[in-house]
């Protein structure tokens, strides 16, 4: 009989995962370790040899970890839920000229979906994860009770930016086992618990059905009629001047500087991406500024709700250190003011707002004024 319940771990393969079963073994839980299948990668159409979270490698390190530490392990095989909603909304988000960021759908509309369905058909209160990140529970004010995600401890490792989707019934039963810990304290972990192999291993990251990095390629492999009519748009100054041609609207993203496969003497980058007349417009630097943009479909973590106007620290990529905003909801979205201005905000991609090391809430990047 198990301390503290069971658990079910979501075992990539990778050290993270790995170690967050361990970590939870060793205190005492009775763990039940999960690999899900999200990707069949002979569909990609690629031509390098897999890796990632999908390969059998990596479902193959997952169990005989399990094994050798005698608890179970199971294959979950999600990919008509993926394939459905993650790749499908991927072509669909490049196709209307914004940039998607799927792992944030992966995360908190699949992975966490798959994960208590199936604790609950194993009778397993919990479920954990290997993510860089902490979960805080509000203790005073009009929210206390509620959970929210925290930074992890490693900063450089932080992915408290994927999670602002979850729901409050999700967060109640998810523990983040290596969010208290270095990356570099993890693959010792691993090395002392007799996983050196484990220890070593690379990260990737690439998005997970393009191991070869190449999302252009996919593209043309997914919607090659589509992308075939997109041949010969206009690539314009910021002033309407027609600088040259492109071979399609969805092959470049907000911020975008290199590939233009164009020269004139200065460097310009992507600032606007008009679908509806498949142009590209090119400006400098400067012009890549903006100092609003509203969010959409927003899910509120350590509040039940936006009321009035909060302040609050905005990120608008996974990498971005955060821009002191305000915020406010303006019907179904909310409107976010930055205080300084922002470069490269990239409709599509993920807007997190943080209260100190404290996720508020977040939502998707809509439209600038």
């Amino acid at each position: 009989m198990s301390r503290h319940g069971r658990v079910l771990v979501a075992m990539s393969g990778g050290v993270d995962s790995s170690v967050a079963a361990l970590l939870l073994h060793e205190e005492g839980y009775e763990v039940v370790g999960v690999t899900m299948k999200t990707w069949d990668y002979a569909s990609s159409g690629g031509g390098k040899r897999l890796t990632g979270c999908c390969d059998l490698d990596s479902i193959n390190d997952a169990r005989n970890l399990a094994v050798s530490r005698g608890f179970h392990h199971i294959i979950l095989d999600i990919r008509d839920e993926f394939g459905e909603a993650i790749i499908g909304n991927f072509v669909e988000e490049y196709l209307g000229g914004r940039t998607p960021n799927p792992c944030v759908l992966c995360n908190t509309f699949i992975k966490w979906e798959a994960l208590l369905k199936r604790a609950d058909m194993l009778d397993c209160p919990l479920i954990a994860t290997g993510h860089y990140a902490r979960l805080t529970e509000v203790v005073d004010g009009p929210h206390a009770g509620r959970f929210t995600v925290s930074k992890g401890l490693d900063e450089g490792k932080d992915q408290s930016y994927v999670l602002w989707g979850l729901k409050q019934d999700s967060l109640a039963r998810t523990r983040f086992p290596v969010g208290g810990f270095h990356k570099s304290e993890i693959r010792r972990l691993a090395r002392e618990a007799g996983f050196p192999q484990l220890a070593q291993k690379s990260e990737s990251y690439e998005i997970c059905f393009i191991p070869d990095n190449d999302y252009r390629g996919f593209l043309k492999r997914k919607e090659p009629e589509v992308i075939a009519r997109l041949a010969h748009g206009k690539l314009v100054s910021t002033a309407g001047e027609v600088l040259g041609e492109h071979d399609g609207y969805p092959f470049f993203t907000i911020g975008q500087r290199k590939g233009l496969g164009i020269a004139v003497g200065e460097p310009l980058y992507v600032t606007d991406i008009r679908p509806e007349t498949n142009t590209v417009v090119l400006g400098r630097k400067e012009e890549l500024q903006r100092q609003a943009m509203w969010v959409r479909r927003p899910n509120f973590l350590k509040m039940s709700a936006l009321n009035g106007e909060i302040e609050a620290d905005t990120k608008v990529r996974y990498k971005d250190k955060g821009t002191p905003s305000t915020l406010r909801m303006e019907g179904e979205h909310v409107r976010v003011e930055f205080h300084a201005p922002v470069t490269g905000i990239a409709p599509g991609q993920s807007a997190v707002f943080y209260d100190g090391d404290d996720v508020l809430g977040g939502g998707f990047i809509d439209r600038m004024p």
